[in-house]
């Protein structure tokens, strides 16, 4: 999640107290700790797949050109976004975010750069819609998923998105995603693409 002009983030624990965990794993074998059931995230659909790239206008350039893809939305230096360049390509149900680090100081730029340094371009997170996010947070972690960040929102004129990342065994992240409150092109923090947009931004040709 980024931090950028005219964008409020805002860590919200479960209204009311704590809230009933989604139901325990079953234990496991005697002294082997709760058993793992590794079923899917309730009611969680595809989102985005977040890819971390060294170069992120050349590799939208490509994306939109081999999969018929477009340009939807941008967050860059001209939306207050300084650590980061990231385009975000949809087309048939799909949607890809594209994301370079530019000034890795703060937590997020610095895990880009750290898989870059390590991986290469590739894929950073898997994000899924889920229509309840703290019943889906509480599902995933019960069952052995890594609480990376507990449910939180953000703000901007368009709305509020509700999130939270869990992560799994090989690196991968998942951020539970519920924007039903949230009418902006993508999250907090980007800016749709249209025709007055910086010379940077990919446009289908």
């Amino acid at each position: 999640m980024t931090d950028t002009a005219g964008t409020r983030v805002t860590v919200h624990p479960h209204p009311g107290g704590p809230r009933r965990r989604a139901g325990r794993p079953r234990p496991g074998p005697s002294g082997a700790g709760p058993a793992r059931d590794a079923g899917a995230v309730p009611g969680g659909r595809s989102d985005a797949v977040v890819l971390a790239v060294r170069d992120a206008e050349r590799a939208a350039h490509r994306y939109a050109s081999a999969l018929d893809l477009r340009c939807t939305a941008y967050a860059g230096p001209e939306t207050g976004e300084y650590e980061t360049v990231s385009y975000v390509l949809e087309g048939a149900g799909s949607r890809f975010v594209l994301t370079s680090p530019v000034r890795p100081v703060g937590g997020h730029a610095r895990m880009l750069a750290a898989h870059l340094a390590a991986h290469g371009d590739g894929i950073v997170d898997l994000a899924i819609a889920v229509p309840d996010l703290h019943y889906a947070y509480d599902y995933a972690v019960d069952r052995g998923a890594l609480p990376h960040a507990e449910p939180y929102e953000a703000h901007d004129r368009h709305g509020t998105v509700r999130l939270a990342v869990i992560g799994v065994p090989g690196g991968i992240r998942h951020t539970l995603v519920d924007r039903s409150g949230y009418a902006g092109p993508y999250l907090p923090g980007y800016a749709a693409v249209g025709s007055r947009w910086p010379a940077g931004a990919v446009r289908r040709r």
